[in-house]
C-alpha cells in the first residue's frame, strides 16, 4: 500500500478496492454513453494502439481512500499507458492510481442532464468529478464531451491545476498520450446520428471503425471487379476485332 499525503487536507491513501465494497449501479443516462466509449476504444484497437501494458476502461472505478473512507469515481472512458498486471483469471473490477499502475493520462466524461456535477470542484463529501480527476487523482488531461451540441472540451493538467486546451485549425486536440488528435465528427453509427468522438493521427487521417474498414473493403473490391471486368471487356473487344480483320484477308 502506498501511502501519500497532499499539500492540502485530506488525506489520502492509494488503497485498492476492498474485495467486499459494492460498487454503484447506477444507470447510464442515455444510449450514447456506452456507444461513445466503445466508438473511442475500437478505433484504436483496429489501428493496433493497443498493447497489453495499458488499460482503457469505461464506468469503471477510480478507487482511493480519503480521510479514511474509500471514494470511488467511474469515468465514462479513460486510458492509463501502464498497469501492473493481475493474477491469471482475475478480471479487475477497478483501479487505483500509483498502487497498481501509472496515472491516468485522460479522464473522459460525455456530459449529462443531472446535476453538472462533471464541473464541480467541491471538495467534501459527495466530491465533485472536477475536483476529484484534478486535486487526488491528477489525470493528465480532463475531457467533457456534450453530445447533444457536439461541444468538446479539453484541459490539460498544469502545477496541480487544469487549463484549457486549444484546437488547431480543424478543430482537434493534440493528445500527447496516444499521438493522436481528437475531435468531433457527426454521422452515422450503429443506426444512431450524432455527434461522436474520432482519432486522427499527426497527417489528419481519420482513424476508421471497423464499419467503415468493411465498407471501404467493400468499396475497394467493388471498384477491382470492375476494373477487371473492363480490362475483359477491351480485350474481348480487341479479340472480336482480330477475328473481323482475319476474316477479310485473303486464304494463304
Amino acid at each position: 500500500m502506498v501511502q501519500l499525503r497532499s499539500v492540502q487536507s485530506p488525506e489520502i491513501i492509494w488503497e485498492s478496492l476492498p474485495a467486499d465494497f459494492i460498487l454503484p449501479d447506477d444507470p447510464v443516462e442515455s444510449i450514447l454513453q456506452p456507444l461513445l466509449a466503445a466508438a473511442l476504444t475500437e478505433a484504436l484497437e483496429l489501428a493496433g494502439m493497443i498493447s497489453p501494458p495499458m488499460l482503457i476502461a469505461s464506468n469503471m472505478a477510480l478507487a482511493v481512500r480519503i480521510n479514511g473512507k474509500t471514494v470511488v469515481k467511474a469515468p465514462d472512458w479513460f486510458f492509463v499507458p501502464r498497469v501492473l498486471p493481475v493474477g491469471q483469471g482475475v478480471i479487475r473490477r477497478s483501479y487505483t492510481p500509483h498502487q497498481e499502475g501509472d496515472i491516468p493520462a485522460i479522464v473522459m466524461e460525455f456530459l449529462s442532464e443531472s446535476d453538472g456535477g462533471e464541473y464541480s470542484s467541491r471538495p467534501t463529501p459527495p466530491y465533485g468529478k472536477f475536483w476529484f480527476y484534478e486535486q487526488v487523482i491528477g489525470a493528465l488531461m480532463y475531457i467533457i464531451f456534450d453530445p447533444a451540441d457536439g461541444l468538446l472540451e479539453v484541459r490539460v493538467l498544469e502545477k496541480s491545476q487544469y487549463q484549457l486546451a486549444r484546437p488547431n485549425e480543424s478543430g482537434h486536440y493534440w493528445v500527447e498520450s496516444l499521438g493522436l488528435f481528437l475531435g468531433v465528427w457527426q454521422g452515422k453509427r450503429l443506426g444512431q446520428d450524432a455527434y461522436w468522438l474520432r482519432w486522427w493521427d499527426r497527417e489528419g487521417n481519420l482513424l476508421l471503425w471497423g464499419s467503415e474498414r468493411i465498407a471501404l473493403e467493400q468499396q475497394r473490391t467493388e471498384q477491382e471487379r470492375r476494373r477487371a471486368e473492363a480490362e475483359k471487356q477491351r480485350a474481348d473487344a480487341v479479340e472480336q476485332e482480330l477475328a473481323r480483320l482475319r476474316q477479310l484477308l485473303p486464304p494463304l
